[in-house]
């Protein structure tokens, strides 16, 4: 009887196993956004204006991403960051935004060029070997980087911001957001959990990223209240104040801008609810 036991305990264990192994393997692709920082921060969101939603949800689909919601907020998931869609016809693409583009990393560069090729989707070289570009709908301009060393196929990497003094620009998001200021290649970055921010030096602005297709970054925080009270404490105009969400009950959010045009959002509760 005991022998007996025995056995049908290691068959359930060998049949076990396999499913235990899985879920150790998604479970962290399943928690989407980064821990914060001390300051409380991580990337959360980057927010599309799109004059079609449907188009915009099967690109982002074909890139790697999956369909959620939190309540009536329609989001594409990515390890990282959630893609946030909203039905509004955009002034412009990110091109000559303040937002000039936004990109991930693939594990795997080669099968990843391939699969979008396959897709139909419009991709252009980059100037090195490993890199592309993306032309998505309404104007949106993604970079793909290859970094074999990440768990899944792809996951978030950078957003690329404009800046007159792109050292200015990465003091600034590392006082007000706790940012590692930081080098790639010839760009200025500030690193925050969940993304890297870039910036591009131009001569002049560019047009602000409100109502572009790229309307806004968002950074998930804690305690939301604190962080704002702390922001309005260094001199930063709040361009609303704290409100709670009309789409999602939970989801507590506040909006300013950089100094530079990039349109932000504050979030707590982005995340669907488990």
């Amino acid at each position: 009887m005991n022998n007996s036991r025995a056995l049908s305990a290691s068959r359930i264990g060998r049949a076990v196993a396999p499913a235990i192994a899985a879920l150790l393997l998604i479970a962290p692709l399943r928690a989407q956004l980064a821990a914060p920082n001390a300051a409380g921060v991580a990337i959360g969101h980057i927010h599309v204006n799109a004059s079609d939603v449907d188009a915009q949800e099967r690109f982002w689909v074909q890139v790697g991403g999956t369909p959620v919601r939190n309540e009536k907020l329609q989001m594409i998931q990515f390890p990282g960051v959630y893609i946030v869609l909203r039905k509004q016809d955009p002034t412009g693409g990110t091109l000559g935004s303040s937002v000039n583009h936004f990109g991930f990393h693939v594990k795997n560069f080669d099968e990843s060029a391939a699969k979008f090729k396959a897709a139909g989707l419009s991709v252009d070289k980059g100037a090195n070997p490993k890199q592309m570009f993306l032309n998505g709908p309404d104007g949106l301009r993604i970079e793909i980087l290859e970094d074999p060393s990440i768990q899944g196929p792809i996951e978030m990497h950078h957003v690329h911001l404009t800046a007159l003094d792109t050292k200015e620009a990465v003091a600034w998001y590392a006082k007000h957001f706790g940012a590692m200021p930081g080098k790639r290649a010839q760009f200025d970055t500030a690193t925050v959990p969940g993304a890297e921010i870039a910036f591009n030096k131009v001569d002049t602005l560019q047009v602000p990223s409100k109502g572009r297709a790229v309307d806004h970054i968002g950074f998930e925080v804690k305690n939301i209240d604190q962080f704002v009270k702390k922001l309005e404490a260094d001199g930063i105009k709040m361009d609303t104040p704290i409100r709670n969400s009309p789409n999602s009950s939970k989801l507590r959010i506040a909006f300013l801008t950089d100094p530079w045009g990039t349109y932000i959002e504050l979030s707590e509760g982005l995340a669907p609810a488990k």
